[in-house]
């Protein structure tokens, strides 16, 4: 049995949840390989061979995979995916563009989402947004998955290193294009990666509401905003601050939800979280279903308040 991680990075560093799709992949295997695609991304691979489990790092660096286009590294994993019974990609954007092409080429069923290993060939994924969970069962020679990064704890980096093996790059595809690429910058933790979330709904009313009420609070707790697909719709808070099924699945070590009702998809992107704060006057309110702490107030005074006695 051989296995292979598909790294995700941006040539400079390699991103945690290539960590936590390691650990997936430990958890039915004792070694595994990485592959590092991408333009001067030597330092990356570097990294990645530090991590805990990982028993050679492929490295390919060619100036058509520097922005990682999903044509052009499909067509470099499909020239070693022969090698290997398991491919493996976190569930993220990168990934999930990525694995149903292999898994197309490849004629295999791929398994979406996995959130528990139970051996090689058998794996959990939620469904209906995470209301029940189905035990899935694969016979395919290669088997290609999807991780959930949040359902892993990320492996740690050691000191040792893994072997290193540059492969020869594919030509460019010619399928795509890449044109620009505009990156929020923020002070604040990444959303997908921090370890307190501050979350607001469609209850703040407006985006200087959100402003006012929400900011204070995760500038004392420093953490990293989120919000509803509700207060995004409304024009509230940016996109890429959507916490649920529809947005970035997030599981810190303390999740705060400001007047936020609870929707099932809402739900399903951060019921993970270590410890669940709610703060909602709707006694009825799906929210305190999962909350550890559930406080029913005003969000207006009640948010100010909390922020003041930190």
């Amino acid at each position: 049995m051989s296995v292979l991680v598909i790294a995700e990075h941006d040539n400079v560093s390699l991103k945690v949840a290539t960590l936590n799709t390691v650990a997936a992949a430990l958890a039915f295997s004792s070694a595994v390989d990485v592959l590092v695609a991408g333009s001067a991304c030597h330092g990356v691979a570097a990294e990645a061979a530090k991590a805990t489990g990982v028993g050679k790092v492929l490295v390919c660096d060619s100036p058509s995979l520097a922005n990682a286009l999903a044509e052009n590294v499909t067509t470099l994993v499909m020239k070693i995916a022969k090698n290997y019974t398991h491919i493996l990609f976190a569930s993220t954007a990168q990934g999930k563009n990525v694995a149903p092409r292999v898994a197309a080429l490849l004629d295999v069923a791929q398994v979406s989402d996995v959130i528990r290993v139970i051996d090689a060939q058998t794996f959990e994924r939620p469904i209906y947004a995470g209301n029940a969970i189905a035990t899935v069962e694969s016979s395919d020679a290669i088997k290609v998955l999807t991780i959930r990064t949040t359902a892993f704890d990320a492996v740690a980096l050691g000191e040792s290193a893994a072997a290193l093996e540059n492969l020869e790059a594919p030509n460019d595809s010619g399928l795509s294009e890449f044109l620009s690429k505009e990156i929020a910058k923020s002070d604040r933790p990444e959303l997908a990666g921090a370890k307190i979330i501050v979350s607001g709904g469609r209850a703040l009313g407006s985006s200087e509401k959100f402003a006012e009420i929400m900011t204070p609070l995760a500038d004392k707790l420093g953490a990293a905003m989120g919000a509803s697909r509700a207060a995004v719709d409304a024009g509230y808070a940016p996109n890429d601050w959507q916490v649920g099924q529809t947005g970035k699945i997030v599981a810190p070590e303390l999740y705060v939800a400001c007047g936020i009702s609870g929707a099932i998809q809402h739900l399903a992107g951060m019921k993970d979280s270590k410890v669940i704060v709610a703060i909602n006057k709707d006694p009825e309110a799906p929210i305190f279903s999962v909350a550890d702490f559930g406080l029913e107030a005003d969000l207006f005074q009640a948010v100010p308040e909390l922020t003041q006695k930190l």
